[in-house]
């Protein structure tokens, strides 16, 4: 039975290669692979390896590789057609029937891949001619020279009504073609159809193969209704089904661990000439659950990088909504918004690659940001407010399909609420997010105990002697290695500092010293000196000693964190893994106590269970920190990148 290669392929990019073999092999993660024991041999150190970028699966002790269709094939003894129907099931497709009719669609499907190529060839012809001199000299203004034309295949569509269509004509290529391409306006009230585009700056869209299915249209005149013009769907295209620069961005993704979504066609080239080739773009419209499970097959946390307007920060908020329902263990989104007014290539343009890499670097996690958009949504000034606020919150996180996320976003929001809301603390509280309340509350003097001191310590201060023996009342640790660890990261480069002031402001803190030390940094910034001034104020107002305290605390492994030589990038990578083990650290230890909680009141197994499943997750994330190597590696390169 012979099957339309489209829907093969369509199989292939609804159904990772690591979700098919999962079903049989058990994989862990390798890098940016998979890994597992092979299902041909038996063996005891994996041999077996899956990359759903490349949609392929190798195993070196048998010399056995292919698609998912092959492995299923080679375990399951299915024949070609029979692996064809069960993966279609998988994927929510319906076996297409080939009679004659379907045969000839699939080799009308065929030509039309010419007639776009054929196109494209026609466009960027144009760019180059005399007709192109307007926008060529557009380009050139935006600094978008020859190499970048020729690498993107840009080109220029006529001020004409007919230049393609008689063009494409003289070719041999038939009007009914160019019109199911989408090339051709026509209708019942158009006498002569003619083309869609015209007077516009052309990027062609291509599929994950390469091959053009669509265009995008940037009209060089202000007064036109639509200054970006798509194709419409056809055959081909379908928008919310692709991303542009997919076919580009897929192996720079692989190679890099992640992949970076922006808003426009001129912003993914942007990012690529800033040293992102891994940058991709919707079109036109907010991001799909299409798009996302593009997204999530090329990076396990997507950046989706915004303009830094109030237009970004929406279509932020709405990938938020469709991104919910989708979310899976270890498949999440991060986001990063640019200074107000900007996208990627006017701060390309303006501040060079370096400011899109501080933007990137800078990028939140998905729980974060919408915490902030519904404390940003009305003030929380009555308890009826505060009440609608954590309903909001709670709604939101219903969205959320796997019991598994959605118990620890729970688990994440509960830690927030309490630390918003906490009655225990004589100050203000603290806030979180972008935009969000706490980056000036921690410099406040501390409540009626002074030093921001906890209602807890307090009492203990006129407790009895066996009454402040009690745990409630234990001193409070000088810092954590990791609670150091990142402190003195902090205090060594300055510019991570200045950038992260947020992230600082909003750290849940165990440690006395820590929490001190943690002020006085905040006060240092909020006094807005230059970066290079911040160590001098350090040393006045008394926070060297108290750094070389910390600094005495951090394992030997990471101190290569702190030398203000080190690689900034490399800090920084290390620093924002730092920061996400602390706060899963927090989120584990709340999950702790609730369960012991639970333990005590019912004497619950499943809550017995759940507590020796955290302290080994605590545990095992004790373990994890920057990885030692590094040291090595930064040794060997100190530029401040």
């Amino acid at each position: 039975m012979r099957f339309p290669p489209s829907f093969i392929e369509e199989i292939k990019q609804r159904l990772p290669v690591s979700a098919v073999v999962g079903k049989r092999v058990r994989l862990q993660k390798a890098g940016r692979e998979w890994k597992g024991l092979s299902p041909f041999n038996s063996e005891k150190t994996p041999s077996f390896f899956v990359n759903d970028q490349k949609q392929a699966w190798f195993d070196f002790s048998s010399g056995k590789n292919g698609n998912i269709f092959t492995f299923v094939m080679e375990t399951e003894g299915l024949s070609f057609p029979e692996a064809v129907e069960r993966l279609a099931g998988e994927a929510g497709l319906q076996v297409p029937q080939m009679s004659r009719e379907a045969e000839e669609r699939e080799e009308k499907r065929a030509s039309l891949y010419d007639v776009m190529e054929m196109a494209a060839r026609f466009f960027e012809e144009q760019l180059r001619a005399a007709a192109g001199s307007k926008a060529r000299a557009y380009l050139g203004g935006r600094d978008l020279g020859l190499e970048t034309q020729r690498a993107f295949r840009l080109g220029f569509a006529p001020n004409e009504k007919f230049a393609l269509r008689d063009w494409l004509a003289s070719k041999g290529v038939a009007k009914e073609a160019m019109i199911e391409a989408g090339l051709l306006v026509h209708g019942d009230d158009i006498a002569v159809p003619y083309d869609r585009f015209r007077d516009r700056v052309m990027f062609p869209i291509a599929d994950s193969r390469g091959k053009i299915i669509a265009f995008g249209g940037r009209a060089m005149e202000k007064d036109v209704p639509a200054k970006y013009l798509n194709s419409p769907d056809t055959p081909l295209f379908h928008k919310g089904h692709v991303l542009y620069n997919h076919h580009i961005a897929r192996k720079a993704a692989h190679d890099r661990g992640t992949v970076i979504a922006v808003e426009g066609y001129v912003d993914v080239i942007a990012m690529s000439r800033a040293g992102f080739p891994n940058a991709v773009a919707p079109l036109g419209t907010a991001l799909t659950q299409d798009q996302l499970g593009l997204l999530w097959r090329m990076g396990d946390e997507p950046i989706l990088c915004f303009d830094g307007d109030k237009a970004g920060r929406r279509a932020a908020y709405r990938a938020i909504d469709n991104a919910l329902p989708l979310l899976q263990p270890g498949k999440s989104l991060r986001f990063a918004l640019l200074p107000e007014g900007q996208d990627p290539d006017d701060l390309l343009r303006t501040q060079g690659a370096g400011a899109i890499e501080t933007a990137i670097g800078a990028a939140r996690p998905l729980a974060e940001l919408l915490w902030t958009r519904e404390y940003e949504a009305q003030p929380l000034d009555t308890p009826e407010r505060r009440a609608a606020f954590e309903a909001r919150m709670r709604e939101a996180l219903s969205a959320i399909s796997d019991e598994s996320v959605r118990r620890h976003y729970r688990a994440d929001m509960d830690e927030r609420l309490r630390g918003l809301f906490d009655i225990r603390r004589d100050r203000p509280p603290r806030g979180g997010g972008w935009g969000g309340p706490g980056r000036n509350f921690d410099r406040a003097p501390g409540g009626r105990f002074g030093g921001g001191a906890s209602f807890a310590s307090g009492l203990a201060a006129k407790a009895s002697p066996g009454l402040a023996s009690h745990p409630m009342f234990a001193a409070r640790p000088s810092a954590t290695p990791r609670e150091a660890m990142i402190l003195a990261i902090f205090a060594r480069h300055p510019v991570l500092l200045e950038r992260r002031i947020e992230e600082l402001a909003d750290l849940h803190l165990t440690g006395r010293d820590a929490e001190r030390f943690r002020r006085g940094l905040i006060d240092v910034v909020g006094s807005e000196a230059e970066p290079e001034a911040i160590p001098g104020l350090m040393q006045r107002i008394g926070l060297t000693a108290q750094l070389a305290h910390l600094e005495g605390l951090v394992r030997p492994g990471d101190r290569w964190l702190l030398d203000p030589e080190a690689n900034l990038s490399r800090v920084s990578d290390a620093l924002r893994q730092a920061l996400a083990l602390h706060r899963r650290a927090v989120t584990l230890h709340t999950e702790l106590k609730a369960a012991e909680r639970a333990l005590a009141e019912s004497d619950d197994e499943t809550a017995l269970a759940r507590i020796l499943e955290v302290k080994t997750e605590l545990a095992d994330l004790d373990g994890t920190e920057a990885d030692p190597d590094e040291a090595a590696a930064a040794a060997g390169s100190r530029s401040r990148a």
